[in-house]
């Protein structure tokens, strides 16, 4: 092999390693943002915790058949798992005539998704304004889920299970709502408030 030869197999193994690089840490990053333990991400990708170790270290190079099995359990792309830069920035925008608008059956209680679509499945947002009186029923989310109100602009109550609390401008309401609950906008003035729905949380005694 010649000395140029060399040189391009050398430039192949540092990119190589870069990539891997990368990847361990995108793949360390997801794995804490899903609270899931080495063992947790073995088990449900099928990948050995130590190759995950390894890989996360930087110590080894999966093949595509191991980024494939991760990329699944992470609930992301292979493009993901294998971007090239953990530092690039990442900034969408959504306009006010792209934000989907949910409104209650009374009509009074308006719920603009402000939360990434992507994550509706077990995380939503919401901005709500209410007219004075506007009443949003809901049914029961799945088993272990929790909803937190914070109000922004005059006041609300939320009743679970027979039992009413009420919040005003500056205070906080958190909830289970995997059980049929309410959210009323209570005195003379409109409310504004912000919904976090946090659905798959931790099954709750």
């Amino acid at each position: 092999m010649g000395v140029e030869g060399k040189e391009r197999t050398r430039d192949l193994e540092t990119g190589a390693q870069v990539l891997s690089g990368n990847m361990g840490k995108t793949i360390q990053r997801l794995r804490k943002a899903y609270n899931l333990s080495l063992s947790e991400l073995a088990e449900q990708s099928g990948v050995a915790k130590s190759i995950i170790s390894q890989i996360e270290r930087n110590e080894t190079n999966p093949t595509l058949a191991t980024i494939w099995r991760l990329s699944q359990a992470l609930d992301v792309s292979i493009e993901r798992v294998l971007a090239s830069g953990d530092e690039e920035p990442f900034i969408e925008k959504s306009s006010k005539a792209d934000t989907p608008i949910l409104v209650s059956e009374d009509g009074k209680m308006r719920l603009a998704i402000i939360g990434w679509l992507k994550t509706i499945e077990w995380l939503q947002w919401y901005d709500v304004q209410s007219e004075p009186g506007g009443v949003l029923d809901s049914d029961s989310h799945q088993r272990g889920s929790v909803e937190c109100l914070s109000v922004l602009e005059g006041e609300f109550e939320v009743e679970v299970g027979g039992v009413v609390q009420q919040a005003k401008a500056g205070e906080s309401l958190r909830y289970r709502c995997d059980r049929p609950h309410s959210v009323r906008c209570i005195g003379t003035a409109p409310g504004r408030a912000t919904m976090v729905c946090i659905l798959k949380a931790a099954v709750m005694d």
